[in-house]
């Protein structure tokens, strides 16, 4: 791994192969792993590392490593779902307040700035109170708490470049509004755009965390690394991997992620 991160000597090559690499931990991660997540083994709860159990067992005598994996591909697949909604809806309503009639400006910012003002923590527990802890009910509540963000900055960006000459030349052609969004506007705020995805990704990760980590966030079977760190709590006393790890993990993900994108943003 040394040797190929030598090879990369640009901070966006490297940012790539990090994105990447997470990604396919999500994807086939769990695939790799020797154990079912859920499966009890006969080694004591909290035990070291060992050659059966690299990364040792939690507090029900269950393989480590693959709850890790598990846990991980929760997390980012769940995350990704809710940043890519969020800026999704937030790129869209960002575009169309600036392309649009002042009344559609005036209506999105003031549904974005209703968001805004209540916590997100809060809006979440409101939010899975009524609808519950399903993976739907997550993604909806993350991508719209964080929908309002993504609005500000799309919208920031897209009136500045809506200002610039080449959009007003094409305005002077008499090029419709959708060849102005897609060809114009859009390409010139990707590379921003991206970095404040990765903020997104981070904030969705550590909310869902949190949401876990009070009993509120993935269920079990299923485990993410917020939920994790709760249910091994004890283990720190042992100073079990089962609670040191996610949260390194989590820290490594965020930090990582955020890095990624920003820097391919500052590329752009």
């Amino acid at each position: 791994m040394i040797g190929i991160f030598g090879k990369l000597r640009s901070k966006h090559d490297r940012a790539v192969l990090l994105l990447v690499f997470w990604l396919l931990l999500a994807l086939i991660g769990p695939l790799c792993s020797s154990y079912n997540p859920g499966a009890i083994s006969s080694q004591p709860v909290f035990s070291g590392p060992s050659t059966a159990h690299l990364l040792g067992t939690d507090y029900l005598g269950r393989d480590t490593l693959s709850r890790l994996l598990d846990g991980i591909r929760h997390t980012v697949l769940l995350c990704f779902a809710s940043t890519l909604l969020s800026c999704s809806i937030g790129t869209f309503m960002g575009i169309a307040a600036v392309t649009s009639k002042s009344w559609v400006e005036v209506l999105a910012g003031r549904v974005a700035d209703g968001f805004l003002a209540i916590p997100s923590l809060l809006f979440a527990l409101l939010v899975i109170a009524v609808f519950g802890t399903s993976t739907v009910a997550l993604i909806m509540t993350m991508g719209v708490i964080y929908m309002s963000g993504a609005y500000r900055t799309s919208r920031a960006l897209s009136q500045s470049v809506a200002q610039r000459d080449f959009v007003t030349m094409a305005r002077a052609r008499g090029e419709q509004m959708t060849y102005i969004i897609v060809q114009e506007i859009l390409p010139n705020i990707a590379g921003p755009m991206m970095a404040d995805i990765g903020l997104r990704f981070i904030y969705s990760v550590l909310l869902l965390s949190n949401l876990s980590f009070l009993g509120i966030g993935v269920q079990p079977p299923s485990v993410d690394l917020g939920s994790m760190v709760r249910e091994n709590m004890l283990g720190v006393v042992y100073g079990s991997p089962a609670m040191i790890v996610p949260v390194i993990v989590i820290a490594v993900l965020t930090v990582g992620i955020n890095v990624t994108l920003d820097s391919h943003g500052r590329k752009d």
